[in-house]
């Protein structure tokens, strides 16, 4: 039988990507910031290595929503006790937490494992 190598990892330095959410659709922009987040763009993508990408959303409060979601989306959380359903609009939410919103649809986007707390820190918002 032959040798197994090791894997050997490039450790490239910290990659940061700015991105301008000025009239762009917000999940689209949110699907960017993923794939950018967990590296895909790059040749030297392993799935099981955390990438050091760094990102960094400009200008979201002029980001756009299409069709009618804005006035009409509900987020809800459920408390685990009777009746501790909560419902808030999106409107809410964008007027009071903008960060918030889109930090939660790139969280959603990203794979459910060990690695996703650590892959959402590195979205930082300007």
């Amino acid at each position: 039988m032959g040798r197994r190598w090791p894997l050997l990892s490039l450790h490239l330095n910290l990659m940061k990507y700015t991105l301008d959410a000025t009239n762009q659709s917000l999940g689209r922009l949110a699907s960017k910031v993923a794939i950018l987040l967990r590296g895909k763009n790059l040749a030297s993508y392993m799935p099981n290595e955390l990438p050091d990408n760094e990102v960094i959303v400009k200008n979201l409060k002029s980001a756009k929503f299409t069709g009618s979601k804005f006035d009409q989306k509900k987020y809800y959380h459920y408390s685990g006790y009777h009746s501790g359903i909560k419902a808030r609009k999106l409107s809410e939410l964008w007027e009071s937490k903008p960060d918030h919103v889109l930090r939660q649809m790139v969280y959603r986007m990203l794979p459910v494992n060990r690695t996703r707390d650590k892959i959402i820190k590195n979205l930082k918002f300007n």
